[in-house]
């Protein structure tokens, strides 16, 4: 039984200390701080436990917590295990003696209490050992921190200048980073040169508001650094409300960001408890859910504080919008946006609107939303700039998409607001001669006439451009046929003539050409193929002047006497049966003689004809 529950405690230790390693990977201290307290409840001595709540605390901001476990267990956190944990929870609590003695009676002086080191001798104001403390550190690390030890360097030098009045020197560092220019900018504070001053401060300023506005997710640790300065003590009673308030915020997204999901909705739901009318938290929930691929659940949420809050409603249905087209769900997302009283006639409402049905192919809600924005400025602001501009865009998009019939409206509108406008009242007549052709007639004889037109343009170069569909050429010499013909006689047009094609030499235009002449003879459908015995029945090349007689003709059983055979499918049987008819491509022409001579067989045997 002692076994089983031996057993049973390390199983659960084991699950418990994954736990804590998954939630220190996440940044999630405070759920590691859970699972370290049930591990010391089953072993309360255990160092690295107990190392490991110090840590959790001091993560968490709760530096007195975790300097007191760090008295109270000395026998097993000893000096050399604890020490830099202790110094630093001493330096928060801005017990700066107790911190240099603690990090002096350390037996190792690792790159960590040299760090806390320089910051102690900062706050002690002994810049000299401080700058020392810095150098040698730059001089011996190799890690992504030098960064920072070059800003505290130049903190170090700026004090200096600032308070002891030293003059400083050149530390030859590149000032890329506003808290570099600051420090430097601090420094020639010191001397009295604040015309320069400012000049860096100004620089300093452009630097921080770079960096700050960078995107969370490229920088997401470094941020998880800066918003743990945050839980500092005292930092409540150094900014305002709206400060802390966006503080948490930051925070919340942060755990959104770094797929802290509980962490996110429980700060989140904190965050709209407080302020229930804000809109932030709510957006934050819903973005979670997203993350989550709960998209109905979190268009949801928003609809339910839309209907809470109606003075909130058009920023909320614009997120829902968003994530509808996201979802690929266009016309509700246009249903969504149409029900923004408030945003229906805004310009940037209406481009979105109609880019969105046409894209959906619905031009005629494209055209109602035209219709109802002009309609609003018809009525609130007749003839202003952004009523002529919708006036324009609905007469193009009607024009564009064949509705010139509705068109017609819009131009005789803009037309009357500029009556000058011939592009305008080109349009119009060419809408109307579709609906109204005498009244394209009549409004025809408004446009200017091609006298009036000063049109300066290089017919010559015009024609002879690389874009002209026509290039005049240039006339050659006249010479017999080709002499200047009277005038209204017209040029005639040389036909070719048609080449007529070759027919082979035995074409017989009575019989019906071989419909399979195309294919070749493997292909028809009358081959059989060659016979195996085929050459049984002739007599081998042999010596010249030998017979090519076949013994077909020597058979007595092949005679006419013989009833005929039936001819070959496909084969031009148009001919009595009883004739043995050749297809026309080796058929021979009528008249010509029975037998030729052995040269002209040979010769016509390798021939190719096109019948």
């Amino acid at each position: 039984m002692a076994a089983a529950a031996a057993a049973g405690g390390a199983g659960a230790a084991a699950a418990l200390w994954s736990e804590v390693n998954r939630c220190g990977q996440n940044g999630d201290f405070a759920r590691a701080l859970k699972s370290v307290n049930k591990i010391l409840q089953i072993s309360k001595d255990d160092v690295t436990a107990l190392q490991c709540k110090v840590v959790c605390l001091i993560q968490n901001g709760s530096f007195k917590e975790a300097l007191s476990v760090i008295n109270t267990h000395t026998k097993v956190l000893t000096s050399d295990i604890i020490a830099f944990e202790k110094a630093y929870c001493e330096y928060r609590l801005n017990r700066i003696e107790n911190a240099l003695k603690t990090i002096q009676s350390a037996s190792q002086q690792t790159d960590k209490l040299k760090e806390l080191y320089g910051q102690v001798l900062y706050r002690l104001e002994r810049y000299d050992d401080c700058l020392a403390a810095y150098r040698d550190l730059i001089r011996n690390s190799q890690d992504e921190y030098e960064e920072e030890r070059k800003t505290n360097l130049s903190a170090v030098v700026a004090a200096q200048s600032t308070w002891e009045k030293v003059m400083p020197e050149d530390l030859g560092l590149r000032e890329a980073t506003y808290e570099l220019c600051y420090n430097s900018a601090c420094a020639l504070i010191g001397q009295g040169k604040l015309n320069e001053a400012m000049k860096k401060l100004q620089k300093a300023e452009e630097l921080c508001r770079q960096s700050l506005s960078e995107d969370s997710d490229q920088n997401v640790f470094d941020s998880k650094k800066k918003v743990k300065l945050t839980n500092a003590e005292g930092v409540e009673h150094k900014l305002s409300k709206k400060q802390l308030q966006a503080i948490e915020f930051n925070k919340a997204l942060l755990a959104m960001y770094t797929n802290q999901a509980d962490q996110c909705r429980k700060l989140s739901a904190s965050l709209q408890s407080q302020s229930p009318e804000h809109l932030l938290p709510v957006l934050i929930q819903a973005a979670q859910l997203c993350r989550e691929k709960q998209h109905a659940k979190a268009v949801g949420l928003l609809q339910d504080f839309a209907d809470q809050h109606p003075a909130s409603a058009a920023e909320i249905k614009l997120t829902m919008a968003q994530l509808k087209i996201a979802q690929g769900s266009v016309t509700k997302a246009c249903m969504i946006l149409r029900s923004i009283e408030e945003l229906q006639h805004k310009p940037g409402m209406v481009s979105a609107l109609v880019t969105m049905y046409s894209h959906e192919e619905d031009i005629d809600s494209a055209i109602e939303v035209f219709t109802q924005a002009i309609q609003w400025y018809q009525q609130f602001q007749p003839k202003s700039p952004v009523h002529l501009s919708l006036i324009r865009e609905a007469a193009n998009f009607k024009l564009k998409h064949g509705r010139k019939k509705e068109a017609i409206s819009d131009l005789e509108e803009l037309w009357k607001q500029n009556p000058k406008d011939v592009h305008t009242l080109a349009q119009l007549i060419s809408a109307y001669s579709l609906v109204d052709p005498e009244k394209a007639k009549v409004l025809s004889k408004h446009l200017p006439s091609s006298d009036t037109m000063s049109l300066k343009v290089d017919v010559d170069a015009l024609e002879n451009s690389h874009g002209a569909t026509y290039v005049r050429k240039k006339a050659g010499k006249l010479t017999g046929d080709n002499q200047q013909k009277e005038p209204g006689q017209g040029d005639v047009k040389k036909k070719k003539k048609k080449k007529k094609g070759k027919l082979p030499k035995n074409y017989d235009p009575k019989v019906t050409p071989d419909p399979e002449r195309w294919l070749p003879m493997r292909e028809r459908s009358y081959y059989r193929g060659r016979k195996k015995g085929k050459k049984k029945d002739q007599v081998g090349k042999g010596t010249q002047g030998s017979t090519t007689t076949g013994s077909s003709e020597l058979d007595a059983s092949r005679t006419a006497s013989s009833p005929p055979t039936s001819p070959r499918p496909g084969s031009a049987a148009a001919v009595s049966a009883t004739s043995n008819v050749i297809p026309p491509r080796h058929q021979k022409p009528a008249g010509a003689p029975a037998t030729k001579k052995k040269q002209q067989q040979k010769k016509k045997k390798g021939a190719k004809g096109g019948w």
